[in-house]
C-alpha cells in the first residue's frame, strides 16, 4: 500500500522520510503536553529535527509551497508594509507578492483559519498561503520592518516642509510653513546617528546629489545607501552638524574639522566630524568612535598561532620600537591598544598620546593632541617624557619632529608603540627614512614593524562553495593545480548578511623582525625590495600569504584576497 502524507500524521511523515525514529517520535508525544507545542515544534525543540525537516514535512502534507530564502531577499517594501508590523509579528507572517486578486503571504501556520480571516480583511483580497521556517521568517521581519520604521521616520521628520526657498547664493533653504523649521532637521539627524549606532557603523557619509542627499554607511569596511532625504534638507543637516561641532556656519568654501561628544540610550559615542566643500554642497563624514571599554583582545584579532607568538615576544621586551602600518581604517589603533592591554600591568608607566584618543584605557594616561590649543604631538610628547614613563604609544609618526622624538625615546630606554601610514612592512622603514630620520637611528630603535589590513569574512548563514574563474586565480596567484586542492568558498548572501554575503571582519598580518641582516641593510640605505627579499628569506609572511591562508581555512573569499592584496611574485 502505497503512502499518502495528506492522509498521514506529521510524526508519521517524518519518519517515512527519514527525518526522525520512531521513538524519538514517541518520545516526543509524551513531552509534548510540557512544551504546549506542536508536535513538529516539540521535536525541534528537543533537537531531533532540523527546521528544513519539519518545512518538507508540512509541503507534503498541506501541499503548500515553500518560500526560498532568496525569494525573501528580493521582496518590495511597499507589498511588505501592507501588513502592519504589529500583526505581522504577533501572528508570524509576511507579504511575499500582491497579485490583482491575490496576496501571497507566508507563514509558519498556514492552517490558522483565524489568522487567514483577519489577512483577508486588512489586505482585501484572498491569501494565498506559502510556507516559510520560523527563524528565516524572523529574520525576514526584522530586516524589511526596520527599513520600513527607518523610511516612515525619515517622511515624519521631513514631511513638514512645503516651502523651498533660495539664500544668496542660491542655495535652497527649506522652511516649514507650520512649525520651528530646525525640528524635521534635528528628527533627521538624531534618526541617522541612531541607526548608525545600532548597526556597528564606523563612518557616516552625508552628500549632496542632484536631487537628493545621500546618506551612507560604512559597515564591515564597505559604504552602504540606507536613506535618501530630500536635498532641501541638506543645508539644515551642514547647519547642525557645525553648530554641534562648534564650526564655523558661515564658511562654506574651507573644509572644517570638530568632533561632538553624543550620549545615547545605546552607547556613548565621540563624533570626529569633517566637512568638505564639493561642487554640489557641502559634504558630512562623521567617524564613530566607542567611549565604551575597549573589549578586544590580541586573540580575538585573527591572528594565526606563528603571529601572535612573534608580536608576544616583541610587545613584551623593555625598549625600542614597535610600528602598525596600513591604511586608514585598517585596525593599527585597535591592534596596538590590544597590545597595551595585554603588558598593561601596576609596574608599568604606560602614557599615550593620540589623536584622537579612540579607546578608552583603564588604568593607562591617556592624552588627546589638540592643536587648535597648541597641544600638538611635538609638546605633548615633551611633557610626557617628564612623566616618567616606561611605555608610550605615539598615535601617528606624522612628521619628522615626531619620528625623532619616537627614536629618541626608544634609544633612552622607552618601549614605544606607533604607527605610520605605509602599504607593506618593509615599505614603513624606508618611509621612516623619506620622512628625514638617519637610516643608523632607524635601525638601531626598530624592534618590528606590523602591515595590516582587515578582511570581510564570509557569513557563516549562507557560505557556499565558489568556483573562481581563470582571471581571479591569476589576480589572487593562484595556479591551476594550487586551485585543485582549495575549496573554496563565498557568501551567496542572506537575511543574516543583508545580502552582502560577509558578517565581521578580520585581520591579516605582515611581521618584519629587525634582525642583524635587516638591520645591516637599513644602515647601508638599502631600498625596501631588498628589506622585503632578506625578510622573506628570514620566515616574514607577506599580507597576501596571510590572506590566502585566511581563504583556504573558509573565512574569507578570493575576491576579498584580490581586493585587499597583490601576489608577491
Amino acid at each position: 500500500m502505497s503512502f499518502n502524507p495528506q492522509f498521514a500524521k506529521i510524526g508519521e511523515i517524518l519518519v517515512h522520510i527519514g527525518a526522525a525514529t520512531q521513538s524519538q517520535v514517541n518520545e516526543s508525544l509524551q513531552k509534548q503536553p510540557n512544551f504546549s507545542l506542536k508536535l513538529g515544534e516539540t521535536l525541534l525543540k528537543l533537537g531531533y529535527i532540523k527546521e528544513s525537516d519539519l518545512l518538507q514535512a508540512l509541503h507534503l502534507q498541506l501541499e503548500y509551497e515553500i518560500i526560498s530564502e532568496n525569494e525573501l531577499l528580493e521582496l518590495e517594501i511597499d507589498v511588505v508594509k501592507t501588513i502592519p508590523e504589529p500583526f505581522a509579528v504577533e501572528n508570524r507572517v509576511i507579504a511575499v507578492k500582491n497579485n490583482p486578486n491575490s496576496v501571497i503571504v507566508a507563514m509558519t501556520d498556514p492552517e490558522n483559519i483565524v489568522i487567514i480571516d483577519s489577512l483577508k480583511k486588512i489586505l482585501k483580497k484572498q491569501v494565498v498561503p506559502v510556507l516559510v521556517s520560523n527563524s528565516l521568517l524572523t529574520d525576514t521581519l526584522e530586516r524589511y520592518y526596520k527599513s520600513i520604521r527607518t523610511t516612515t521616520q525619515v517622511e515624519d521628520a521631513v514631511g513638514g516642509f512645503d516651502i523651498v526657498a533660495v539664500d544668496d547664493d542660491e542655495n535652497e533653504i527649506t522652511i516649514d510653513a507650520s512649525q520651528d523649521a530646525d525640528a524635521p532637521v534635528v528628527k533627521l539627524w538624531n534618526l541617522i546617528i541612531t541607526e548608525a549606532i545600532k548597526s556597528n557603523t564606523t563612518d557616516v557619509h552625508i552628500e549632496p546629489l542632484v536631487k537628493n542627499t545621500r546618506v551612507r554607511f560604512r559597515i564591515d569596511g564597505a559604504l552602504r545607501e540606507v536613506m535618501n532625504p530630500p536635498i532641501g534638507l541638506h543645508a539644515g543637516l551642514i547647519s547642525l552638524t557645525k553648530v554641534m561641532a562648534k564650526l564655523n556656519i558661515a564658511e562654506r568654501r574651507l573644509p572644517q574639522d570638530g568632533h561632538i561628544s553624543l550620549k545615547t540610550a545605546i552607547k556613548s559615542v565621540d563624533v570626529r566630524v569633517s566637512i568638505t566643500p564639493t561642487v554640489l554642497g557641502e559634504k558630512i563624514v562623521m567617524r564613530l568612535l566607542d567611549k565604551g571599554d575597549f573589549g578586544f583582545k590580541l586573540t580575538t584579532l585573527g591572528f594565526e598561532k606563528h603571529h601572535l607568538e612573534v608580536f608576544n615576544k616583541w610587545i613584551k621586551r623593555p625598549y625600542g620600537i614597535i610600528i602598525v602600518s596600513g591604511p586608514t581604517g585598517s585596525g593599527k589603533s585597535t591592534s596596538l591598544h590590544a597590545a597595551l592591554k595585554e603588558i598593561q600591568n601596576i609596574e608599568n608607566n604606560i602614557i599615550t598620546v593620540e589623536d584622537p584618543v579612540e579607546y578608552r584605557l583603564e588604568g593607562i594616561t591617556q592624552i588627546e593632541a589638540n592643536e587648535k590649543i597648541g597641544l600638538t604631538f611635538g609638546s605633548a610628547l615633551r611633557s610626557v617624557l617628564r612623566q616618567d614613563p616606561d611605555i608610550v604609544l605615539i598615535g601617528e609618526i606624522r612628521d619628522e619632529e615626531t619620528a625623532d622624538i619616537a627614536i629618541k625615546f626608544s634609544l633612552t630606554g622607552h618601549l614605544v608603540f606607533t604607527t605610520l601610514h605605509a602599504n607593506d612592512a618593509p615599505a614603513t622603514i624606508t618611509r621612516l627614512i623619506d620622512i628625514g630620520i638617519p637610516p643608523f637611528l632607524v635601525g638601531s630603535s626598530l624592534n618590528l614593524v606590523m602591515a595590516q589590513r582587515l578582511l570581510r569574512k564570509i557569513c557563516p548563514q549562507c557560505k557556499s562553495d565558489y568556483h573562481p574563474t581563470e582571471k581571479e586565480l591569476k589576480e589572487a596567484g593562484i595556479s591551476a593545480e594550487e586551485a585543485k586542492n582549495i575549496n573554496f568558498k563565498y557568501g551567496a548572501g542572506c537575511v543574516h548578511c543583508d545580502n552582502t554575503g560577509y558578517s565581521g571582519r578580520t585581520g591579516i598580518f605582515e611581521l618584519l623582525e629587525v634582525n642583524a641582516d635587516i638591520r645591516k641593510l637599513i644602515f647601508d640605505g638599502s631600498n625596501q625590495d631588498y628589506i622585503r627579499n632578506a625578510a622573506l628569506g628570514n620566515g616574514m609572511i607577506s599580507l597576501h600569504v596571510s590572506a590566502i591562508e585566511k581563504m583556504k581555512n573558509g573565512v574569507t573569499s578570493i575576491k576579498e584576497v584580490i581586493k585587499l592584496t597583490f601576489s608577491d611574485d
